[in-house]
């Protein structure tokens, strides 16, 4: 099988439908003379002379006769193989994808994302599944389908990128905090007391380095790992949670939000995928589905 020409089984399938040396190399885009070696291949090939001549026209052997529709059909199925995929009909598809993801992305988007899939495709589950550091072994491997993060400087290279949002670092308080009332320099800010968010339970980050460039100091008094856990303390408590801003929306109703009084730049949160689900159709159609829940 290893020396076998499967561009003969196109030929041999065209040559057993036309019945003609002309016709087939016409339709094949071949010169007659082309052709006629196709068939002295087929004809070596397969030991059969498979068209013979009968007055001025070729008719078929009979085993020619007896593997027309067996080409045929590998012909198309190879057609089907070779086709670009298509839109499946998402109303009858049924099927999972794990979206690796934080609690708080989940908590902000999830709902939205959960309700618009559910319209368009009713069989497909999403499973959310924790994301306790930035390894992207489970991409490469297939376990997770699509998993969101801040775009960072160590992303990993074979990964595809979409942007989804950008965001900024805001603090918030509970109402009625002292904070709340009047301006907020970087030393009314500083001189609470803090909760510093840390999945590796580090105290200082990127707020307490833009603290240090003003000479200033803030002090933490407890350390989470997540933003969720920060703003439930900051809500009953005088603790300043200090979170993103559109990553946390829905978890800071009710509560005094403000601008941080220091210089800190934007981050830009995206969707990652591995290039194995590029082109799946469905899996575009999900990616589509998460970029306009993000942007609205």
């Amino acid at each position: 099988m290893s020396g076998s020409d499967f561009n003969l089984l196109l030929t041999l399938d065209v040559l057993l439908s036309e019945g003609s040396v002309a016709r087939a190399a016409k339709r094949l885009r071949l010169s007659p003379s082309a052709m006629s070696r196709a068939l002295a291949r087929l004809r070596e090939t397969m030991g059969d002379p498979l068209l013979v001549r009968a007055g001025r026209g070729l008719v078929p052997t009979p085993r020619a006769l007896a593997l027309r529709e067996h080409v045929r059909e590998l012909v198309q199925q190879a057609e089907a193989v070779l086709r670009p995929a298509e839109q499946p009909d998402l109303s009858c598809l049924e099927r999972t994808f794990s979206l690796r993801t934080s609690e708080g992305f989940v908590e902000n988007f999830g709902a939205a994302l959960i309700a618009r899939v559910t319209e368009q495709a009713p069989g497909i589950r999403l499973c959310f599944v924790s994301k306790p550091d930035k390894d992207s072994t489970s991409l490469r491997n297939g376990t997770v389908d699509l998993e969101t993060g801040v775009v960072g400087k160590t992303a990993c290279p074979e990964l595809l990128t979409q942007g989804l949002f950008r965001d900024r670092f805001i603090g918030v308080v509970r109402e009625g905090h002292p904070l709340s009332k009047g301006s907020i320099t970087p030393e009314r800010y500083a001189a609470g007391q803090h909760i510093s968010v840390s999945r590796r339970g580090l105290e200082n980050g990127p707020i307490d380095e833009a603290l240090h460039l003003l000479a200033l100091q803030r002090r933490a008094v407890t350390i989470v790992a997540g933003f969720s856990t920060a703003l439930a303390l900051a809500r009953s408590s005088d603790l300043i949670a200090s979170v993103p801003e559109r990553h946390t929306s829905a978890a800071r109703v009710g509560m005094y939000s403000f601008a941080l009084p220091l210089s800190l730049a934007h981050f830009s949160v995206a969707m990652f995928w591995h290039p194995r689900q590029d082109a799946d159709p469905v899996h575009q159609w999900l990616r589509g589905c998460l970029r306009e829940v993000c942007t609205q």
